[in-house]
């Protein structure tokens, strides 16, 4: 059975580490910039980094109809119980906009990291007894092993740092029900030199990470291309990147592969807790 996800949230999203901030002093900051992407037709709103449902909150007010999403909540930060009582708040005041995205992180971040899988099994366990329901909550799958708990146990997946190759397989294991978002970097920058280069500079905390690493060699890359940076194809595979025309198309490659819903991150330079509020405008123009 399709997942009403897909009828309602869209064919864009925006990921961001900014819009999580718990700076009491951006509030009213954060609060105009998700009303204005609601007002530029983006469809959900994803809380990059370990986020919860007290970072969606003040968007989800400030908004009338976005779905905000956690990008990821990290299962090792937030235990089942209160993942599910501020669920339960906000449903209660919000019904139907928050979306509960979990993740196992990494364990070069976590120090409890271990049997990563089985503890995301047990931690939807542990949803499922409080009352979080499944058509409600996403997973950051990557391999085949999450990506079929994906589909059995939650929504879908929200895959973060993918190609449309794994879309493509991606969608082969989730089948054609459940929702498939991925995270894609948009680098709005015409020269090769320089787009490429800001792509490298954003993948440096990455390419450190196994999970990430481990799936691009599943999808074809090589040693090499993890070398110095990222290869030109390992970077040209991640990122969206050019004129409009091209940034399109990449984002285009992504549908035909089989995503239903793409979150789009802005990859400038600038501060990752920046808020790209002139360049989202640009890209909802050149999406239009």
């Amino acid at each position: 059975m399709t997942t009403p996800l897909k009828e309602t949230l869209g064919r864009y999203g925006i990921w961001s580490v900014g819009l999580r901030s718990e700076d009491p002093d951006r509030r009213g900051e954060l609060a105009e910039a998700a009303a204005e992407l609601e007002e530029l037709g983006y469809g959900a709103l994803w809380l990059g980094g370990n986020s919860s449902a007290a970072n969606a909150a003040p968007l989800i007010e400030a908004t009338s109809k976005v779905k905000v999403g956690t990008s990821i909540q990290s299962i090792w930060q937030h235990e089942p119980d209160a993942s599910a009582s501020a669920f339960a708040d906000l449903e209660s005041s919000h019904p139907g906009r928050f979306l509960l995205g979990l993740g196992v992180s990494h364990a070069k971040r976590v120090e409890q990291y271990a049997r990563p899988y089985s503890a995301l099994v047990d931690h939807l366990d542990g949803l499922d007894a409080a009352g979080v329901p499944e058509d409600r909550r996403l997973l950051a799958a990557l391999g085949p092993k999450s990506l079929r708990l994906a589909r059995d146990r939650a929504a879908g997946s929200i895959p973060y740092l993918v190609t449309p190759e794994h879309t493509a397989h991606a969608r082969e294991i989730l089948g054609e029900g459940p929702l498939l978002a991925p995270e894609l970097g948009v680098v709005p920058e015409r020269d090769p030199a320089r787009a490429r280069a800001l792509a490298r500079e954003f993948l440096e905390i990455y390419l450190p990470l196994p999970n990430y690493t481990n799936n691009f060699l599943r999808h074809g890359f090589t040693e090499d291309d993890l070398k110095d940076g990222g290869s030109d194809r390992l970077v040209d595979a991640l990122f969206a990147w050019g004129d409009d025309t091209a940034i399109r198309a990449k984002i285009d490659a992504f549908f035909e592969a089989g995503a239903d819903h793409v979150a789009l991150q802005i990859v400038d330079g600038e501060p990752r807790d920046a808020l790209p509020r002139k360049a989202w405008r640009d890209l909802a123009s050149a999406l239009a």
